[in-house]
């Protein structure tokens, strides 16, 4: 049997055993709500007053962010003209169930999470000992994306009145050092070597990402019609990518890409292709041995770790080969718009900020302006002797300086 409710010097809240109760009349029905301490009671009393003066009382506020994260997560299609792509509905809900919910409590409700409680949250992620580990700058972002997204829509919903993740503080701590974060690639001697000595089974995969720097992704999705090893211009068609067991268009416009492969290497996938027990046109041409796509961690763990510390290179990932060809890229003279259409980043100056440090910062000999001058002369001269001497360029050169 439940504690009576006893009344208090301050009218419409009650005592009632160790908790207060606030009572109050909205639309001609009385509800009620209770608070820890006789302070928290009547700040509640206040808010409640004022949305109900304000007309922003919402029966539905009463609802908990464990539940309406939960049946959030299964309607949201986002807030832009793209949509919402089922791949990052998964890992939103991943990100949910392993950061936000397991942090809130779960009889907390949705109205009740305040700024100080978020900013906790955020305190709580760059916690190495609460994590386990140090968790990145990025991933911290991460795992707030879901939860701002989710109160953005509570707002619209009028489930809340203001988004309490605006202005939350986010980490931007240095990296321990510097020279760890840059993107590793192989030198030649490193790539050759470990291609000598990775599974001859995978040997031509390795060596196609690295001539490609196509994400790992995109190269378990590839399947046998996406390489077109035929005609004067053989590349590879790259029009969809696996992520998470399932298979999903590249994640911008700037993925979609066509990448030349060379002569060497489009031999080298035909006698592939003749050896493959899946050889059809819409079977995989890297797959498992039961034809399914190949496991990431599989891959890296059993495969390409071993190979890589035989070759004297074993902090190499899969990211290395596409660090890998970009170096080999613009060592071989391409420009930055170049490299941008070939890896498929949105923009040259997100190229050139990603591998900067691969590019050779030596400024080279002096500058042979005398040389450059002498070239461009003869080029116009030769330009002269081919031209119609009647034609308005020529009568401009004959003209006295």
């Amino acid at each position: 049997m439940s504690a009576p409710m006893v009344s208090t010097r301050h009218p419409g809240v009650y005592k009632r055993g160790s908790r207060y109760v606030v009572r109050y009349r909205v639309n001609g029905r009385h509800k009620s709500e209770s608070a820890r301490t006789i302070d928290e009671a009547l700040r509640l009393q206040r808010a409640r007053q004022t949305d109900i003066d304000r007309g922003e009382f919402h029966e539905q506020a009463r609802v908990t962010f464990h539940a309406y994260a939960g049946e959030w997560i299964d309607r949201y299609q986002g807030r832009g003209r793209r949509g919402f792509r089922e791949q990052t509905r998964d890992e939103y809900r991943r990100l949910l169930e392993h950061y936000a919910l397991a942090f809130f409590p779960e009889r907390l409700r949705l109205a009740e999470v305040t700024p100080r409680q978020l900013a906790q949250f955020v305190g709580w992620l760059c916690d190495e000992q609460a994590q386990g580990r140090a968790l990145s700058d990025s991933t911290v972002r991460n795992a707030l994306n879901p939860v701002r997204a989710c109160f953005a829509t509570a707002v619209a919903e009028g489930l809340v009145r203001h988004n309490p993740t605006a202005g939350v503080a986010l980490p931007h701590r240095p990296a321990i050092d510097d020279d760890e974060q840059d993107a590793h690639a192989f030198t030649r001697e490193q790539l050759a070597a470990f291609l000598a000595v990775v599974h001859p089974r995978h040997r031509t995969m390795f060596r196609l990402l690295a001539a490609t720097g196509l994400r790992v992704s995109e190269l378990l999705a590839l399947r046998w019609r996406d390489l077109r090893l035929d005609g004067s211009a053989p590349h590879v068609r790259v029009r969809r990518a696996y992520v998470r067991g399932r298979f999903t268009p590249p994640k911008s416009k700037y993925g979609r890409r066509d990448v030349p492969l060379d002569a060497s290497l489009v031999d080298e996938l035909r006698r592939h292709h003749a050896g493959s027990e899946w050889p059809g046109d819409d079977d995989l041409a890297f797959p498992s041995l039961s034809g399914t796509p190949l496991h990431y961690s599989n891959l890296f763990r059993r495969v390409l770790r071993p190979a890589a510390e035989e070759a004297g290179a074993p902090w190499a990932g899969f990211h290395t080969f596409r660090h890998t060809c970009a170096s080999l890229l613009f060592a071989s003279g391409r420009n930055a718009v170049q490299v941008q259409r070939w890896l498929g980043h949105h923009s040259p100056a997100f190229t050139l900020a990603t591998y900067v440090h691969l590019l050779d910062g030596d400024l080279g000999d002096a500058l042979d302006l005398t040389g450059e001058l002498q070239r461009g002369e003869n080029t116009v001269g030769t330009q002269a002797t081919g031209t119609d001497r009647t034609a308005p360029e020529a009568l401009i050169a004959d003209s006295p300086r």
